[in-house]
């Protein structure tokens, strides 16, 4: 029977999370060094929080943050441009029998956790976490 993609609900394989990681420290040696000649990328701090994959493994969905999270389009539009080299280059790092095509998403994972921390953050929260302090003592 064959799996489905993690996002229908299911788990990811342990061999598309194995090539996820594997894609994931090759695209982030690449920003680090400064081998993708973009003027963008360069003046950029780019992470790459997370990398995932498709069953068949010809998809690679790789998330992007630029530090501060500043310039998130024009990044993602960079990575874009630069994807056939990118493409070739992970191929070379990462020895697979076919190199995955590369699609780029700005990660919701630092938004999502910003919300969830002024959430905590606020007032009301704070009011109701008190409360709940005192009925314990």
């Amino acid at each position: 029977m064959a799996r489905t993609h993690h996002a229908s609900g299911t788990e990811p394989s342990q061999r598309m999370l194995r090539i996820a990681e594997l894609i994931r420290h090759a695209m982030s040696e690449l920003l680090s060094r400064g081998e993708i000649l973009d003027p963008v990328l360069e003046k950029n701090v780019v992470t790459v929080p997370s990398v995932r994959m498709s069953p068949d493994l010809k998809l690679a969905t790789i998330y992007v943050m630029p530090l501060g999270g500043l310039d998130k389009e024009a990044v993602v539009e960079a990575l874009d441009r630069n994807k056939k080299s990118l493409r070739t280059e992970i191929a070379h790092r990462v020895n697979l029998k076919f190199a995955p095509e590369l699609r780029f998403r700005h990660d919701e994972g630092f938004d999502a956790s910003a919300r969830i921390d002024a959430i905590l953050n606020s007032p009301k929260v704070k009011q109701d976490l008190g409360r709940d302090e005192d009925h314990e003592e």
